[in-house]
């Protein structure tokens, strides 16, 4: 989406509002890995004394249910240190690490409980989600050459001690637009993989805009088939087929990720009404569209087959998505009608419920009053507006995305290569001084579902560009998300992600060197 709305005025105002600090301070190298974890847990409690090494006699026991994320974790090991690790059933001997189901009722559903000393780890947690969460943080404790894909000398020490940690939010996103750029199967997976190293659990994917329909929905073959044959700047365009998008949600649920799919209406809908004429009000299909202005297409809201259209793609798509939440859209209908809005959400909102699905949209849909448990995403770039007070006296849930602070698609600075400035420049600092707790007006922290960085593709075209753009914000992001608010320090944090530097290299991740961070070498 392009927020071009009050472009001037917004940007200047916000080119001053970020806190920026100087490259400075202690070099990361000489941190402990105890005190480099992002996010930051709830309590570290380091043993000096103590030091565990994997060796080529390591083993992962884990029974039941955590047997999944052994065998995620010897896949994490493996490949690096060349050691066989096997995954058992068996009983924890010295050199092993230990993943049990026996954590205690107050880690909640997310947390998890680690513990290091000279002969073992154990990570113990409730559900097999704080399992896999404690698995990130053990990761992180190893040297950064354990997320390398080839064989490395070693050695493989993890420092002793005891990490207990918690989420402050349940929903802690990520979003990628695939509908500006196409991004496939392998591309998607690839994020996947980055984004859970810093315990994001939800992935939003927007696959549906002017320029391009990312899925295919049988009943209406040439929404993918015509919709999806192009993309900004006239590319080939790409898209999923029912088969691609199960290995898409089911990837990242091995990964503990709930894919939230989005087909966005009435509104950004240029590939649909291009695709089927009959969707048009006067009947004729307008040309496929190339370029990143905002706000010209909408549905025909007084044709029945328009609703026919709809359910049949929400009937489709919520088959396919296991995950409680389907996305609406719903931003930026500059040619819908105010009246014409409602009408078409009062039709609409009712069709994700039909589905077994609640509903999520962009926070403009908040106009229709949706109720219950509905969830209104916050895109805008001040802290206050009169739909959110609304919406949470009415229940629903608030999802914060401040353009001016989590959209990773924003440039770093004037010499950004990439990336829009409509909402200002996002430097590190200004994607991490914010707390999404208090900082809607009229939104209590208990309204907050969470924080999601959403990454609209308009300029870019391959995985390092993501990469660029979405490396180092989404870790700042994903703390702000994970960490109780006491825990968010801009000092301690910058260090904290100058240690990651080496860690994001050996995964090959081709990251922003932002020059707010003292980066390790």
């Amino acid at each position: 989406m392009l927020r071009r709305t009050a472009l001037a005025a917004v940007a200047g105002a916000l080119l001053t509002g970020g806190v920026v600090a100087p490259a400075t301070g202690a070099p990361a190298a000489q941190q402990s890995p105890m005190d480099t974890i992002i996010p930051a847990p709830e309590s570290v409690r380091p043993d000096p004394s103590a030091t565990f090494e994997l060796s080529p006699q390591t083993s992962i026991q884990a029974r039941g249910e955590a047997a999944e994320v052994g065998e995620y974790l010897a896949g994490i090991l493996r490949p690096s240190t060349g050691f066989p690790v096997p995954v058992n059933r068996g009983q924890l001997g010295t050199g092993d690490i230990a993943l049990t189901l026996d954590g205690s009722p107050d880690l909640g559903p997310a947390g998890y409980r680690l513990a290091v000393d000279d002969d073992t780890v154990t990570v113990q947690a409730t559900t097999t989600d704080g399992l896999f969460n404690g698995v990130q943080t053990l990761r992180q404790l190893l040297p950064a050459a354990i997320e390398s894909p080839t064989t490395q000398p070693g050695p493989w020490p993890v420092p002793g001690g005891e990490v207990v940690d918690r989420t402050r939010f349940a929903h802690r996103a990520a979003m990628l637009d695939v509908a500006r750029h196409f991004f496939d199967v392998e591309q998607v997976r690839r994020y996947i993989d980055q984004i859970a190293l810093y315990k994001v659990n939800r992935l939003h994917l927007h696959l549906s805009d002017d320029q391009g329909w990312r899925i295919q929905i049988n009943s209406w073959p040439r929404l993918a088939e015509y919709g999806g044959s192009t993309e900004v700047g006239g590319g080939p365009g790409g898209y999923y087929t029912q088969d691609d998008y199960t290995e898409i949600v089911r990837y990242a649920a091995s990964r503990h990720i709930t894919v939230v799919p989005e087909i966005d209406m009435p509104g950004h809908t240029n590939a649909a009404l291009a695709s089927y004429a009959e969707l048009n009000c006067d009947g004729v299909a307008p040309p496929l569209y190339t370029g990143i202005e905002v706000g010209f297409s909408s549905l025909c809201v007084d044709k029945e087959i328009t609703y026919r259209f709809v359910e049949d793609v929400i009937r489709e798509l919520a088959a396919l998505t296991p995950g409680p939440y389907l996305h609406i859209g719903g931003d930026e209908a500059h040619s819908t009608s105010e009246e014409d809005y409602t009408k078409f959400m009062a039709r609409v909102l009712p069709l994700v419920a039909k589905y077994g699905k609640t509903v999520v949209g962009w926070h403009e849909y908040g106009r229709a009053q949706p109720e219950g448990e509905a969830v209104l995403q916050f895109w805008g770039t001040t802290n206050a507006d009169p739909l959110l007070a609304e919406a949470v006296a009415r229940g629903n849930k608030i999802l914060l995305s401040p353009a001016n602070k989590a959209y990773l698609d924003m440039k770093y600075d004037e010499n950004t290569p990439l990336g829009l400035q409509w909402a200002g420049f996002i430097e590190v600092a200004d994607a991490y001084g914010w707390d999404p707790g208090s900082y809607l007006q009229g939104v209590p922290e208990e309204s907050v579902l969470g924080v999601e960085a959403p990454l609209w593709s308009e300029t870019l075209e391959t995985s390092d560009h993501i990469e660029f753009m979405a490396f180092p914000r989404l870790p700042a992001i994903a703390e702000l998300g994970w960490s109780p608010k006491a825990a968010h320090d801009w000092e301690s944090f910058r260090q904290r992600l100058a240690a990651h530097g080496p860690r994001l290299a050996a995964m090959g991740v081709d990251y922003y060197r932002s020059p707010q961070i003292p980066w390790a070498q």
